[in-house]
């Protein structure tokens, strides 16, 4: 992997990750733009005691271009992108539009491909892998910001989950606290240690969950189930066999195989509707340890995390959402139409030739 840090002509940082040694990155951003101005402030919530971002400069970001306006495929001729290139393999950007911004921390853009009509899993393998290469490198990056205590890469993937911009692309948010799903993590994590002296839960789980009917699809470093308790109609969980705190701490047998794992799972969430349905629309998250202080979780260490990925969709049967109305909104108690061991013999059943 090559790595080519540059700027575009509003002063925000681009970095490509290349394939190939030899590639040289010193196309110009010719755009006349103005530097960007953030209004990013965070609030939290003395109720709940979780944080919500206020960035009402949000409501300028470019929304459902034409495809030859697309602001994430390289530029061409007289058509200016945010990739002032002709061409690239994998590119991250600062975010023009962030959530999050200086002390209250960092949004990047992650273009897998600079084929706007592919997908994620249309990717090769070693596009894949390249991918998994420049998450972990942001991830390491961002970790060193003085405001930064998580880093959270992610894809939405489809108009049903809400997204402007068709060109397959993912993003990353570096927040400066621990997120709320996260700290409710650590929180059974600490009890379920101090209940067993000192066992860990996600190794509890991993373990259950191997020995159950819910295994959609294994290898010998990383495992895919469908969780006991899952949340979404299709969703699949996604952890190394080895347990590691985050992308940083994956060893080379499982990098290596990650690419093989995940673009057999996302192939096969494309099928679950059947033929001549459109693309399953879907999240995927990595959840990845703190970076910051663990003293209110009592006993957790950083190394009592596991890194995994979850991958979900709000699409229940065909044509039909999984809205979150009253009790998941309200309340925050899901309800979940599709027995999650149909789910996973559904993804079984639907396995590439």
């Amino acid at each position: 992997m090559k790595k080519t840090s540059t700027r575009l002509a509003d002063g925000r940082e681009l970095i490509y990750y290349d394939l190939r040694d030899d590639t040289v990155r010193d196309a110009a951003d010719r755009r006349p733009l103005d530097r960007t101005v953030t209004t990013s402030e965070i609030r939290r919530d003395p109720l709940l005691g979780d944080s919500v971002a206020i960035a009402s400069h949000r409501q300028g970001r470019t929304y459902h271009p034409p495809a030859d306006e697309c602001p994430l495929c390289p530029s061409e001729g007289d058509r200016l992108s945010e990739i002032p290139d002709s061409s690239y393999d994998v590119v991250v950007f600062e975010n023009r539009f962030p959530s999050l911004a200086g002390d209250s921390g960092r949004c990047e853009v992650v273009c897998f491909t600079s084929d706007h009509h592919a997908s994620f899993a249309d990717l090769t393998e070693e596009q894949a892998a390249l991918v998994l290469e420049a998450w972990t490198d942001r991830t390491s990056e961002l970790s060193h910001l003085p405001s930064v205590q998580q880093v959270f890469c992610f894809e939405n993937r489809g108009a049903e989950i809400g997204v402007t911009l068709q060109h397959p692309h993912g993003q990353i948010y570096a927040y400066p606290f621990t997120t709320p799903r996260t700290a409710l993590m650590l929180r059974q994590l600490a009890a379920h240690k101090e209940a067993t002296g000192g066992q860990n839960l996600f190794d509890a789980v991993l373990e259950r969950e191997l020995a159950d009917e819910r295994v959609v699809l294994e290898g010998d470093h990383w495992v895919a189930f469908v969780p006991y308790a899952a949340h979404w109609p299709y969703e699949v969980h996604l952890y190394p066999k080895r347990r590691v705190p985050d992308l940083l701490g994956l060893d080379e047998a499982a990098r290596t195989e990650f690419p093989q794992v995940y673009l057999e799972l996302l192939r096969r969430f494309d099928r679950i509707f059947g033929e001549g349905e459109p693309p399953t629309p879907y999240i995927a998250a990595w959840h990845q340890a703190p970076f910051g202080a663990l003293e209110e979780f009592d006993g957790v260490v950083r190394e009592d995390f596991a890194l995994h990925l979850e991958l979900f969709t709000i699409r229940r049967t065909s044509g039909k959402l999984k809205f979150l109305a009253g009790s998941e909104s309200g309340m925050n108690v899901f309800i979940n139409d599709v027995p999650p061991e149909r789910a996973a013999e559904r993804l079984r059943e639907v396995a590439s030739s």
